[in-house]
């Protein structure tokens, strides 16, 4: 009785984990309504299945303090960004109380710096300022732009638990925003909540580490690896890759990763964004190491490890592997699961029992 509706929710679930994260025609409205739609159906579907077989109830709180650190963060990489494209002499950028505080002696440079960095945001996200005198001016994050940071850390988060759900094995789920900083888990006919919530008790780990090319992996999984270097298996292949234990950029210096496809190609692809932090750390490392591999690392396992053909200095890259639309959605939700700011916190998680039969 309960195999069409069943095979309904997994239809439904497998579309709405590639739909999330590949924008659609229309632009991001279309984009958003669209997965809207599909979660609301998936949701109403998920209800009617807990009626019928019980399940579980798990609520999740998003980090808003890791949040906030993020937000400042951003502006001060955007504020030392605009200074060096501007050429404008400074001193004293720091995070401080909340706000980003910078000191520019000269009045012109002052009024140069504000008017590019107004010119960048959108009315809603431009950040107050205000005069410290003496040259010291203080930015701070807008409550309106706290608030669409939010909005986006909520659904990035839930793209993620849908995903790693899927990845898990876990088909039937509906997850829904519940308030301003809380998300809501239904799990139709799972009775053991706590082995879900273990998927999310540790965070993903993504990691860019140098290739050690001074001897085989092979042979340094037979043997012994050099002292600065460990063996990581393939995800897909499960050959041996010998890696440096430096990180040299991690999940924190991504800001966007999704799907898509390769162009000429039009092969699966996990593409990806770094931050102004680690744009530049990624042009510094690529610069010194043309010519060597580097991994890309997931939970300490190698997705990918291409040559460094040329520095990077976009800040961009794509990640590709033979991989089906699918997998390339895996890979990509991982990289945005390894970036989001803080963690997830268990709000409450309860068993609910199947309605009584008349």
């Amino acid at each position: 009785m309960t195999t069409p509706l069943r095979d309904r929710i997994a239809r439904l679930i497998a579309a709405l984990a590639i739909g999330a994260a590949i924008t659609l025609p229309g632009g991001a409205g279309a984009e958003e309504n669209q997965i809207d739609k599909m979660r609301a159906k998936v949701s109403a579907l998920a209800g009617t299945m807990m009626e019928k077989l019980g399940g579980s109830r798990i609520d999740y709180r998003v980090d808003t303090d890791g949040l906030r650190e993020a937000v400042l963060t951003d502006l001060r990489d955007d504020v030392y960004r605009n200074l060096r494209e501007g050429r404008i002499a400074f001193s004293g950028l720091a995070i401080h109380d909340g706000s980003v505080e910078v000191r520019i002696a000269d009045a012109g440079s002052r009024d140069q710096f504000l008017r590019k960095l107004a010119s960048d945001a959108t009315p809603a996200r431009a950040p107050g300022t205000a005069d410290g005198g003496d040259g010291l001016i203080r930015l701070t994050p807008s409550d309106t732009a706290f608030a669409s940071r939010l909005h986006e850390l909520v659904d990035d988060s839930i793209a993620m638990i849908e995903q790693r759900l899927k990845d898990d094995g876990v088909k039937f789920a509906s997850v829904q925003p519940d308030g301003p900083d809380r998300i809501r888990i239904f799990l139709p006919g799972v009775m053991e909540p706590e082995h879900t919530t273990a998927i999310f008790a540790r965070k993903v780990t993504v990691s860019f580490r140098l290739i050690d090319v001074s001897i085989p992996a092979e042979q340094a999984q037979a043997g012994s690896p050099p002292p600065n270097a460990e063996v990581l298996l393939g995800s897909k292949d499960q050959r041996p890759y010998l890696v440096t234990k430096d990180i040299v950029l991690g999940g924190d210096d991504i800001s966007y990763a999704g799907p898509g496809y390769a162009t000429g190609t039009q092969d699966p692809i996990a593409s990806f964004h770094f931050n102004g932090r680690g744009t530049r750390r990624f042009a510094h490392i690529t610069a010194e190491n043309v010519g060597r591999p580097f991994a890309i690392v997931l939970d300490d396992k190698v997705i990918s490890a291409p040559v460094i053909r040329e520095p990077i200095t976009g800040g961009s890259g794509q990640i590709s592997g033979n991989f089906t639309l699918e997998e390339a959605n895996s890979v990509a939700m991982m990289l945005r699961a390894g970036s989001l700011p803080g963690h997830l916190t268990l709000v409450a998680q309860q068993i609910v029992q199947p309605a009584a039969k008349p």
